[in-house]
């Protein structure tokens, strides 16, 4: 599968090292895994492979396009980044990197950063406007180039941190899936790294030297609740190593007759 004669402009400069193949290796297996164990491949469809900039999106390019050269994605694969407006973003680094490296791209600027700016309170988190209106463009966007799904790179730690997230201040047992039908039932949403730890992302693209944009450009990244959930999962891993893969290997195995929600399990019948 790793045959190093032939190789994507992508992988142009790699590390010549044993813990890098493994690395990659275990990269590109987790992603055929998610992709494989949650059917999210159609043959013949296009997918739009949303990028930020940062370490994760670069991990998932990295990783699908590693996947469609040894043929083993039979999707086409349309990179899509979405400038948002935010202060300070070097609106050139990605377009500049994906035509150097030879992959299809759309990059769309719209300014949904005023936008929030003027719609949120002072001292209020933007994120979760910010992330309405990009997936409503994201959306607009796959319709307009006959994509049917849009790919993001929220990796393992993102499913963790988000079950938490909603056990904790959301009252209710629910993670990130790795794939979803959108509300019109128009679109899928895929997360192929959904098995990929984020160090793991971290190292790839770190090792790769790839133009990582940093992701709190907009400044308000202070005080999220999922910074918090981060910085608890990372005090319960240096106390106990392997606790982020066992809070993951849990959401996997669900036992309906054990929690309490009626819909889920026949109690009254039992």
């Amino acid at each position: 599968m790793f045959d190093e004669t032939e190789i994507h402009p992508l992988f142009h400069g790699a590390p010549d090292t044993t813990e890098f193949r493994k690395l990659r290796k275990r990269i590109v297996r987790q992603t055929r895994e998610a992709i494989e164990t949650y059917g999210m491949i159609r043959r013949g469809d296009r997918w739009l492979v949303c990028l930020s900039g940062g370490k994760d999106s670069y991990t998932l390019l990295a990783a699908l396009v590693e996947l469609k050269w040894r043929g083993l994605l039979p999707v086409d694969l349309l990179a899509c980044n979405l400038d948002q407006g935010q202060p300070g973003f070097p609106a050139t680094v990605l377009p500049e990197f994906l035509t150097r490296m030879g992959v299809p791209h759309r990059i769309e600027y719209q300014d949904t950063y005023s936008i929030v700016i003027d719609k949120v309170p002072a001292k209020k988190t933007y994120c979760a406007l910010c992330s309405r209106l990009r997936r409503g463009n994201l959306y607009r966007i796959a319709r307009e180039e006959g994509c049917a799904a849009v790919v993001l790179g929220h990796h393992r730690d993102d499913v963790i941190e988000t079950f938490l997230l909603n056990l904790f201040h959301g009252g209710k047992l629910a993670a990130m899936p790795p794939k979803l039908l959108n509300d019109e039932g128009d679109l899928y949403v895929h997360r192929p790294l959904a098995l990929v730890a984020e160090a793991d992302c971290e190292k790839f693209a770190r090792s790769m030297n790839y133009p990582i944009i940093p992701c709190d450009l907009c400044g308000s990244q202070d005080g999220l609740q999922r910074q918090r959930i981060k910085r608890m999962v990372d005090e319960w891993e240096a106390r106990s190593p392997g606790r982020r893969q066992i809070l993951f290997r849990a959401l996997t195995q669900v036992n309906a007759s054990h929690l309490l929600d009626p819909a889920l399990f026949d109690f009254k019948g039992l």
